[in-house]
């Protein structure tokens, strides 16, 4: 049976304007104690927006921390007091221009749970009519359509390196 480690202190030691960072003081199974290091995060969405030929909405853009442009779908994360559907929508919108008559929730998954509690939500966009984008100020994004088979290639070929935009294309593949 696993134990769940009991928190003894916690300290935050940054917040910022995505993410804070606390390192929490813990009891481990033999009684000892140690350190865990935790990047705290408000949640995201990521959102498959489908069209009627059945192709899937893909973003470029430039992505600082790993240096270089990738594949990605539309994503952002969650506001104070916004649900994972109600971002889903702002962000489809932001990014591509897309509005969706219908989204429904795929799939959900922490990013990285061994440091972190980030969790993304994953919906699939359908019904989607496009219109004016609503870039934020920090953002270049090239918008993209692609066949969901082509996008599930390239995920195969490792030409898609983005963990949301892989399950997101693997789950819809198998659900369309």
């Amino acid at each position: 049976m696993v134990i769940e480690e009991k928190t003894i202190s916690s300290d935050k030691i940054y917040t910022g304007k995505t993410i804070s960072l606390k390192v929490d003081t813990v009891e481990t199974i033999n009684q000892g104690y140690q350190k865990r290091e935790i990047v705290e995060h408000p949640g995201a969405v990521g959102i498959l927006a489908l069209n009627e030929n059945n192709e899937i909405v893909l973003i470029k853009q430039f992505r600082k921390p790993i240096e270089k442009v990738i594949w990605e779908i539309p994503a952002g994360k969650l506001e104070p007091g916004e649900t994972p559907k109600e971002c889903a929508q702002r962000e489809l919108k932001e990014e591509t221009g897309y509005d969706a008559s219908n989204l429904k929730l795929i799939h959900k998954f922490y990013t990285s749970a061994g440091f972190s509690n980030q969790k993304i939500y994953i919906y699939l966009a359908t019904d989607i009519t496009v219109g004016e984008r609503n870039l934020n100020d920090d953002e270049d994004i090239e918008v993209h359509t692609i066949s969901l088979e082509e996008a599930y290639n390239m995920v195969i070929q490792n030409e898609i390196e983005d963990a949301k935009t892989a399950i997101g294309i693997l789950i819809a593949r198998e659900l369309i």
